[in-house]
């Protein structure tokens, strides 16, 4: 565990301070028609595919996610102020690739980098939520992004994850992370 001084994510003091100063691009404001689909995807690895292809310039796919939306409606787009382009996600848009812990128990706060290096600190604001896959019945741990948006936790973080589950009260025997001030209960066995 470490404590808020010696955080590890590699500069998140500065990608914390970067991501509050430039803030999200403003897309749950912008209304443009929407405009099909010309074949962007993104796949449960986080790949990024372009008709079939993957887009292998890290920019741009962070260029993209800057701009991605969930509406209502559960789908996905690319939104600027003059078009609204379908994405088709085979999961979650985002993975959560890394994590620090920052203090313990009740306490305790987690942050995640995603794999297009958004900062986000687990909390009321950005919850944790957990899913059973169904093929496996496996524990799938998302994380709120921002907006509707997601990020899967990996497989890897998933064990960490887990191993920081704690009982919310003694007396009613649940079992769940703590966060920022919020508890996120496990699904029961």
């Amino acid at each position: 565990m470490a404590d808020a001084g010696s955080l590890r994510i590699s500069g998140l003091e500065d990608l914390l301070k970067a991501q509050r100063e430039k803030g999200p691009a403003p897309v749950e404001r912008w209304e443009p028609p929407h405009c099909g689909d010309i074949g962007l995807k993104i796949r449960a690895d986080g790949v990024w595919l372009y008709r079939g292809s993957p887009i292998l310039r890290p920019a741009l796919v962070k260029l993209f996610a800057g701009v991605l939306r969930r509406d209502a409606d559960g789908c996905h787009y690319l939104v600027t102020p003059a078009e609204k382009i379908e994405v088709a996600v085979e999961d979650a848009p985002f993975l959560a690739v890394e994590m620090e812990v920052a203090n313990s128990g009740r306490d305790q706060t987690l942050f995640f980098r995603t794999n297009v290096d958004d900062i986000v600190a687990v909390g009321p604001e950005h919850p944790l939520r957990f899913a059973i896959e169904e093929k496996t019945q496996g524990l799938k741990p998302y994380i709120l992004v921002r907006g509707r948006l997601e990020a899967l936790v990996t497989r890897a973080l998933n064990y960490e994850l887990v191993d920081l589950a704690l009982e919310a009260h003694p007396c009613d025997g649940g079992l769940g992370i703590w966060s920022g001030g919020g508890f996120f209960a496990l699904p029961p066995t």
